[in-house]
């Protein structure tokens, strides 16, 4: 950015944090249903809990098939207990290694990204959080935004 010299040097507001927050979330990409679920952290225990909240919401006598990267807790020894009892009604299946575009929830979060939080301040984390869960909010019946994200018909 160029400042003329004869001017005061501009004063970009920020407040420099390492906090943050984890959103698991998934898309139903038969109907179009988007689940979320906010978490202090990503680990394996956290990934079980959404796990099980997206058994709670899923249609009976159907199976889920989950789209994952490759994150550590995905594949954590704690969670084969947990996936071997539901081994009938959820199948994990993950995605190559650096295959972003390949999982429809990763358009979800970029659209998310540029919708709340691009140039915008947040003097406080739950100011952002605030703006992410109401945009998911919208998003929680099937739309026409998460349809084509998603490529859904």
């Amino acid at each position: 950015m160029w400042v003329p010299p004869e001017n005061k040097d501009p004063v970009l507001t920020m407040a420099p944090t390492r906090k943050s927050v984890s959103l698991f979330g998934a898309v139903n990409l038969s109907n179009g249903k988007f689940r979320i679920q906010l978490e202090a952290r990503f680990d394996a225990c956290t990934f079980q809990k959404f796990l099980e909240y997206l058994l709670r919401s899923r249609s009976h006598n159907k199976k889920m098939v989950i789209l994952l990267d490759n994150a550590r807790y995905h594949h954590a020894k704690i969670l084969k207990p947990f996936l071997k009892k539901w081994e009938k009604h959820i199948k994990l299946v993950f995605l190559p290694p650096y295959s972003p575009d390949l999982n429809p929830i990763e358009r979800v979060w970029k659209l998310t990204r540029r919708l709340c939080t691009h140039n915008r301040y947040f003097a406080k984390l739950n100011e952002l959080t605030d703006a992410v869960l109401q945009q998911h909010r919208d998003w929680e019946k099937p739309n026409a935004t998460l349809r084509r994200l998603c490529c859904i018909k």
